[in-house]
């Protein structure tokens, strides 16, 4: 990612979380601005072009007290939540086909050894990304803030794997889900490192359509798990692969997005974005 661009998200991250903790008095544009040091113009004009959407709009999309008083009726759906947030029109979403393919017994007791990884850097827009990757697919994804440092965790992932920086068609396709409508995609796949478990999870968050949320309880019981939501819950923060498995679409029952493990203002920003393409689209 460009120094400039650096600058940009930093700026949009800014104002996203200081929406998120003003959000009751419905601070206008001029005040939003202010905060993040643009004019009002440069401000709507900086994260229209981000988010394709204006900034009123946007607030809309994340909207989370309202989200809250919308759930605190007990008959009404996660769905309902949804659309009266804006968040309608999930008709015309087409879910990204991944398969994911596990690693043998082998491969996970002894760290990655014998795999030959790929690694590279990459924009997004949500900051600079890692993305690694074998012969089979797609084995780790992460927001790098801190480049070195978002190696050394993915080293920590397969300590006795070998490492190559270099950038292969695999991941070059899996980073197109940012740029490309997703029925334009091929097949991505996944080679994952988890247990029996954490695999059952992690393929339940990709059928969650862009623009659409669910909970940990939902996810518990599309697995047959039902009461095991804290289980789901650590499964989802284990998940290896940001952004192309979602689990940044799974928010707690009562309407609070909850943490994320790249940051709960990037998460913010991933679900308005999502929601704002979902709006956006013919």
């Amino acid at each position: 990612m460009t120094t400039q661009e650096n600058i940009h998200y930093n700026r949009i991250a800014e104002a996203i979380e200081y929406i998120r903790e003003h959000f009751k008095t419905q601070p206008s544009l001029e005040e939003i601005a202010e905060q993040i040091h643009l004019s009002p113009f440069h401000f709507q004009r900086l994260f229209t072009e981000w988010a394709g959407v204006s900034p009123k709009k946007f607030l809309q999309f994340i909207s989370v007290q309202h989200a809250k008083q919308i759930l605190s009726d007990k008959q009404a759906t996660l769905f309902d939540a949804a659309f009266e947030t804006g968040l309608s029109g999930t008709g015309r979403l087409h879910d990204l086909f991944v398969k994911i393919e596990g690693m043998t017994p082998g491969e996970f007791k002894n760290g990655g050894e014998n795999l030959s990884i790929n690694y590279s850097y990459a924009e997004s827009p949500f900051g600079n990304i890692l993305v690694a990757s074998t012969a089979k697919g797609i084995c780790y994804m992460a927001f790098a803030d801190n480049e070195a440092d978002a190696f050394q965790q993915l080293k920590q992932q397969f300590p006795n794997a070998r490492y190559q920086q270099m950038v292969d068609m695999v991941q070059q396709n899996a980073l197109y889900i940012f740029t490309h409508d997703w029925k334009q995609l091929s097949q991505i796949k996944l080679h994952l490192k988890g247990t029996e478990f954490q695999l059952k999870v992690w393929e339940t968050l990709l059928k969650i359509p862009m623009g659409q949320l669910s909970t940990y309880g939902e996810i518990a019981a599309k697995i047959q798990t039902p009461k095991a939501s804290r289980a789901v819950g650590t499964a989802v923060g284990d998940n290896p692969v940001a952004f192309l498995i979602p689990c940044h679409r799974v928010i707690q029952s009562s309407g609070s997005f909850g943490q994320y493990h790249w940051g709960s203002t990037r998460k913010t920003a991933m679900i308005g974005w999502e929601a704002a393409k979902v709006e956006a689209q013919p």
